[in-house]
């Protein structure tokens, strides 16, 4: 079958287990993926929508007549730390452009910079040691040597950011609630720094077509498929795949999707509004669709049977930076990863940070938190400066402080490495999955719409990473479950 962009006269061929790998297309579908958002917010068709105790929306639409679509429907790299250098000579920082060459000014920034990351450091020793008095003191000396360093450099953002936090550690109590603020970086103002996160820079972009390509070869032959989507979100990740199923040989097959995300707090009901804009498009190509929304304010309350899968249905689990969120007890995580397995899917796709901010000793957590952040803040100074950047910021600043200022329950972002998540997934009965050739070709094209040198992606075990300057920052995976031993009672989960 022949795809056309609609922004590209180039042509291609897309075969049943490929997503689209045009470039043109690709830009149109992925960079501007807000396709979803430009579709109207109210629909002129009839759609299905139940509402019940259980906080979860069911939005449908089913058309008996499908015929295939037409082609016009389709349209720093890790810090090194070396010695610290002298103090910076002691000039009024407001005279410096003045007083200082070029070149003298670049150096004082440079040797200032070096001195923040380790007196950032030897303020989260002295906290760790219970010495607050000399971390408070450390934070007067560092905000004096803010100055010398640009806030417009990667360096100077994340000091800032990191300066912020330790000062909240220090002068408020650490946060142990869940609801405390800072630990609600996936909650954020309905989605919008996420959103504009995923606008400004490759890595959540990687993680959805990564995923979905897995998706669409493990749902290659069958005719009726579930998604299970464990942070919603806008929908962003869905327009591609939605797309690639319409153009899928034999035919499209009926799909569902179930969203999970956070209840709305403004009363709006968002996974609904969501819901219908990707039945909306779903309808434009010609695919049967329905959608579930489930509100959950965290993702070890969702129980299986509110998922109401179907046992003709191959099931994909989709988690892009979620499971960490259910490490903060041993239970949290086990109990859904258990529950995945009994519903036999058909894959289950997992991408997480490669970072280790699960550590319990501060200190730790801190040093690594500065060397993984520092390396994305450098990534994003190397994409185009767009609007989208400094909200993309904002996403990674809400991070920094839930790493750095919360403890048990709030301290959501426990990120770790896929090395530990290879293990505890084997664990609980998983084999890993290979995401195979055409998964790291279309990774690599995604990257090459950027333009940025630095950008990497790696093939390891079947596992891909995205990475900057050599540094991994975000792993991929794709896991199934091994063959459990027949139920005689049959799973309260499962409909008839």
């Amino acid at each position: 079958m022949i795809l056309q962009s609609s922004k590209s006269k180039e042509m291609i061929t897309v075969n049943q287990n490929e997503m689209v790998v045009d470039e043109g297309l690709l830009h149109d579908i992925m960079l501007n993926s807000p396709s979803l958002h430009h579709l109207p917010q109210t629909t002129h068709y009839n759609y299905n929508y139940n509402y019940n105790p259980f906080d979860d929306t069911t939005v449908s639409w089913i058309n008996d007549d499908v015929s295939s679509p037409s082609q016009s429907q389709l349209t720093s790299t890790a810090l090194h730390l070396p010695p610290p250098p002298p103090p910076p000579p002691l000039i009024d920082h407001q005279q410096t452009e003045l007083l200082l060459p070029t070149e003298q000014q670049q150096q004082v920034e440079e040797d200032s910079a070096i001195r923040l990351v380790h007196m950032l450091i030897s303020c989260a020793d002295s906290l760790q040691r219970g010495h607050v008095a000399h971390a408070a003191s450390l934070i007067d000396a560092m905000q004096s040597l803010q100055r010398h360093v640009t806030t417009a450099s990667a360096i100077g953002k994340v000091a800032a950011h990191f300066i912020g936090a330790l000062t909240r550690r220090i002068f408020a109590p650490p946060l142990t609630d869940r609801h405390g603020g800072v630990g609600a970086v996936a909650n954020d103002d309905g989605g919008v720094l996420y959103h504009h996160f995923y606008e400004a820079c490759p890595y959540l972009k990687f993680a959805h077509f990564t995923a979905n390509q897995a998706i669409l070869e493990a749902f290659s032959g069958h005719s009726s498929v579930h998604v299970v989507d464990f942070h919603l979100a806008h929908g962003l990740q869905w327009p591609p795949l939605i797309q690639a199923l319409a153009l899928r040989p034999g035919g499209p097959p009926s799909l569902r999707i179930t969203g999970i995300g956070p209840p709305s707090p403004d009363r709006r009901d968002a996974l609904r509004e969501t819901g219908i804009r990707l039945a909306e498009l779903a309808r434009s190509v010609n695919v049967r669709f329905a959608f579930r929304g489930v509100a959950a304010s965290r993702l070890e309350d969702v129980e299986p049977w509110m998922l109401q899968v179907r046992q003709e249905e191959a099931v994909a689990i989709n988690s892009v930076m979620q499971l960490h969120r259910l490490l903060g007890s041993d239970s949290g995580i086990d109990s859904v990863l258990g529950w995945i397995r009994r519903l036999n899917p058909k894959i289950v796709t997992v991408v997480e940070q490669e970072a280790n901010h699960n550590q319990t000793g501060f200190l730790e957590r801190f040093t690594e938190a500065l060397h993984y952040y520092s390396a994305v803040f450098d990534s994003l100074e190397a994409c185009p400066n767009e609007p989208d950047k400094s909200l993309a910021e904002m996403y990674l600043e809400r991070e920094i402080g839930n790493v750095v200022c919360c403890e048990g329950p709030a301290r959501v972002e426990r990120h770790e490495p896929l090395a530990q998540w290879k293990a505890r997934l084997e664990k609980s009965g998983f084999k890993c999955v290979g995401l195979g050739s055409n998964a790291l070709r279309q990774a690599s094209m995604l990257l090459s719409l950027f333009s940025a040198e630095g950008y990497c992606v790696e093939e390891k075990e079947g596992c891909l990473t995205l990475g900057w300057h050599g540094r991994p920052l975000i792993a991929a995976s794709a896991w199934q479950p091994f063959p459990l031993t027949p139920d005689p009672h049959p799973h309260p989960h499962w409909l008839p």
